[in-house]
């Protein structure tokens, strides 16, 4: 057990299967607790206080944590655990140590002013929702302060490739999270929903732990916050946090333009967004985790070449899964926001307002997989104003978007603008991006998008034709009757974009396959080599 959770993946696709496989266990595990939130609570006052208290402490989070991780940390502990462990384990005591004391003065002062930061950002609660999220907003403070040593401790195990690990620690957050609105709430009412937040996220430390010890790290009470290389971590993430700012302000925007809107257009808004993000984070983000050590060791050993091809490799692998992900999201989003959440108190009202917004969302689907690879290909050389500088154009306008599209659409406007925001996004990113390495193998990437095309064309004309006489046969008005014209129209459509692509020689699925291959069979054949070594 100990080798396994210790392995260390070779190779990008190999490690994105993991991370993937974790995610879409993570994913789930979100959904579990989404469709828990839904059927106790409905899209209404509760949860509408709930998505609205997640807000500034996720802010703090995303702000001072993902900032120095992807961005300034990674890079510096892989260029540092290559020639100097000893200094690479001085540094990360200290950004630890500085992090803690950084983390716990923020949030203090925060939890003081919580009151009038939330009238600021919900101007459209009434009393009761106001009340709440002020009450749930102060006792998530405590979460940042976990999430944040987390983080450093997860930017360790990626930077030595136990990506196995690390995949766990979301899996862990969405239990805590669960045990809240299950076991707790009984005993503490809307508060547990806070505590499980609190709880997932010393889970999510917590399952860390034991495998930064195994790689030789031991604690010291250090502050070197003149050493050369604290400060380039600090230099690095300035301008990536500068980036997630917008990206945070652009939610609390959201959040704020939602709040005027009816009662539970926020927690519909969030409930969308959830299920829109389960393909992100298992492909977009899992590969671009997965990519960002291997990136970052090409950029420092001067392997310009390399690096283009594998992130083109990249690329082409994210499109040939998001593509198809994409159809099933655009037509059977009604099913799959239904068997998601469609029980007790989401009602049918709230299925269609959810599937409207989920379908704007599916838009942008591959732009949003595609921007956390290209985002960390530049933080693997260094280079973080470039994405700092697109997020916020895109920021702007999706914000300009927000304003003007929600008086005619509601919240599937707000969902309308953050799509074609992501798009625009992507589109400056890659372009920047190629006049900095001179090519993505863009030629390449056509020749998969034509051959992706055929199949996804083909994939929707089946699960179109199909839909309707499944609903004819199948009861409509029950779960199991959604499920299955929802699971078979989407298999068959599935089947035949993989049968159209394996008559097309795509590349990407020919790899796909013999990476899952060669990854299975390291999994079987884990207990016999654990054997041999004993």
């Amino acid at each position: 057990m100990s080798n396994i959770f210790s392995s260390k993946s070779q190779s990008i696709t190999g490690a994105a299967i993991i991370l993937g496989a974790a995610s879409l266990a993570s994913r789930f595990m979100g959904l579990v607790r989404d469709r828990i939130f839904a059927h106790q609570f409905g899209a209404g006052t509760i949860l509408d206080s709930y998505y609205a208290a997640f807000r500034i402490p996720d802010f703090i989070y995303n702000l001072l944590i993902v900032g120095a991780l992807s961005a300034g940390f990674i890079p510096v502990f892989i260029r540092l655990i290559n020639k100097d462990k000893k200094e690479a384990w001085k540094v990360t005591n200290s950004v630890i140590n500085i992090l803690i004391i950084t983390m716990a003065i923020v949030c203090g002062v925060l939890f003081i002013f919580t009151p009038q930061i939330t009238r600021l950002l919900v101007p459209g609660f009434d009393a009761e929702r106001l009340k709440m999220s002020i009450m749930l907003t102060r006792i998530m403070f405590l979460s940042p302060i976990f999430l944040g040593i987390s983080g450093i401790v997860g930017g360790v195990l990626q930077s030595t490739k136990n990506f196995l690990i690390y995949s766990l620690t979301p899996i862990m957050y969405n239990i805590g999270i669960i045990i809240g609105a299950t076991v707790l709430y009984p005993i503490f009412g809307i508060k547990a929903l806070a505590y499980g937040v609190v709880l997932g996220a010393l889970m999510h430390l917590a399952v860390q732990l034991p495998t930064l010890i195994k790689q030789g790290f031991h604690y010291q009470g250090l502050f070197l916050w003149k050493d050369a290389n604290v400060r380039e971590i600090g230099k690095l993430m300035i301008p990536r946090t500068l980036g997630l700012a917008s990206n945070q302000l652009n939610l609390l925007i959201i959040t704020i333009l939602s709040s005027t809107l009816a009662t539970g257009s926020i927690t519909i808004f969030n409930l969308a967004n959830n299920l829109q993000y389960f393909p992100i984070g298992i492909i977009g983000v899992s590969f671009a985790v997965a990519a960002l050590p291997t990136l970052s060791e090409f950029f420092a050993e001067n392997k310009k070449q390399e690096m283009i091809e594998n992130l083109s490799n990249t690329i082409r692998q994210i499109l040939f899964f998001i593509i198809p992900i994409t159809i099933l999201f655009l037509l059977l989003r009604a099913q799959i926001v239904r068997v998601t959440y469609g029980s007790g108190k989401f009602d049918w009202n709230d299925t269609v307002d959810t599937a409207n917004v989920l379908a704007f969302f599916s838009i942008s689907l591959f732009a949003q997989c595609l921007i956390p690879l290209l985002a960390r290909t530049f933080y693997a050389m260094h280079n973080t104003w470039w994405p700092f500088i697109v997020g916020i154009t895109s920021d702007v306008v999706n914000i300009i978007l927000g304003i003007t599209l929600k008086n005619k659409f509601g919240i599937s406007g707000l969902a309308m603008s953050f799509s074609l925001s992501m798009i625009i996004q992507m589109a400056l990113l890659w372009i920047i991006l190629h006049k900095k390495l001179g090519s993505l193998q863009e030629n390449k990437v056509i020749i998969t998008l034509l051959k992706l095309s055929v199949g996804a064309t083909l994939m929707a004309l089946v699960i179109q034709y199909l839909k309707f006489p499944l609903s004819q046969i199948v009861d409509m008005n029950k779960f199991w009757g959604i499920f299955t014209q929802g699971l078979i129209s989407g298999l068959a459509g599935l089947l035949v974009f993989g049968i159209a692509e394996h008559l097309l020689k795509l590349e990407e699925m020919e790899k796909f396959k013999s990476s899952f291959k060669r990854r299975w069979l390291k999994l079987w054949n884990v207990t016999p080599e654990i054997r041999e070594n004993e």
